[in-house]
């Protein structure tokens, strides 16, 4: 699934983030950053170990932050470790968080000229979060990112599988739906 919005490209698919060829790709991270299951040790493996020498000279990283690094071996040439929330519902910073997560993950890429980005569904594995509340906070927050800044080319989400893509699709139907911008669903 794709829309354009203003001049970036919004994609959904299914598939593995680590064998992606965008520019950089996000790791949901956890804030040690030093690998763990999941999203953040299959980019882990697939990147090498140099990937981790690294994030151990990063000092860690704070929920709702974010931090970049090489690709080593992966097809992106940045990695952003991006630390999302772990779930509670009674716990009215969650949203905030996630959505800083995505956030600051666009600001950083901005800053370093990234025009490609793929993302995973941030928060929605071990952490917990409901795929149906994450998922329009995702999408939200890229969306008025990438309607403030022209500064991608392409944002992808890749999603793991049919059931998450699923998810995310309806709420990004849902979302252009109400955005009322200039828009386009392919």
């Amino acid at each position: 699934m794709r829309a354009q919005i203003k001049t970036t490209q919004l994609e959904l698919l299914q598939g593995d983030i680590t064998r992606q060829d965008t520019a950089a790709i996000v790791n949901a991270a956890n804030s040690s950053l030093l690998g763990g299951g999941g999203v953040d040790g299959a980019i882990h493996r697939a990147a090498g170990p140099e990937l981790l020498a690294e994030t151990r000279q990063l000092g860690g990283c704070a929920t709702g932050d974010a931090r970049i690094t090489k690709g080593y071996r992966l097809r992106a040439q940045y990695v952003i470790h991006a630390v999302g929330p772990i779930y509670q519902s009674d716990d009215p910073n969650v949203p905030q968080l996630l959505a800083s997560a995505y956030r600051r993950s666009l600001e950083l890429a901005r800053e370093h000229g990234i025009r490609s980005i793929a993302f995973p569904s941030i928060s929605t594995g071990a952490y917990g979060y409901p795929l149906e509340e994450a998922a329009p906070i995702a999408l939200g927050t890229v969306c008025d990112f990438i309607s403030q800044f022209a500064a991608f080319d392409l944002v992808r989400f890749v999603l793991f599988n049919e059931s998450i893509y699923s998810v995310y699709a309806d709420a990004l139907r849902k979302l252009l739906h109400e955005y009322k911008t200039s828009a386009t669903l392919e």
